[in-house]
């Protein structure tokens, strides 16, 4: 059985039609979230590691970016949402 780690959580109930992973990262009052189909990638090991690749791409984006009043600027926000939508 596969285990959740930081920031990825693991679905798998058998009432619901998703089975796969759920990215979800918060940073500076902004939260990224994306699932990661088992059916989309071929299974849970490789859903595992397109969610692990997005989440360390993701995190050197939020962590290394500049702040406004504390919170991450809108061009970090929509590089972020955008870096999500293409892994």
């Amino acid at each position: 059985m596969m285990k959740s780690r930081k920031n990825l959580t693991r679905f798998t109930y058998e009432t619901t039609a998703f089975e796969g992973w759920r990215l979800c990262l918060s940073r500076a009052g902004t939260t990224f979230t994306r699932y990661f189909s088992d059916k989309q990638y071929g299974g849970p090991r490789k859903s595992l590691n397109a969610a692990e690749s997005a989440k360390t791409g993701l995190i050197q984006l939020v962590d290394n970016s500049r702040r406004v009043n504390g919170k991450l600027s809108k061009t970090t926000v929509s590089k972020g949402t955008k870096l999500l939508k293409l892994s």
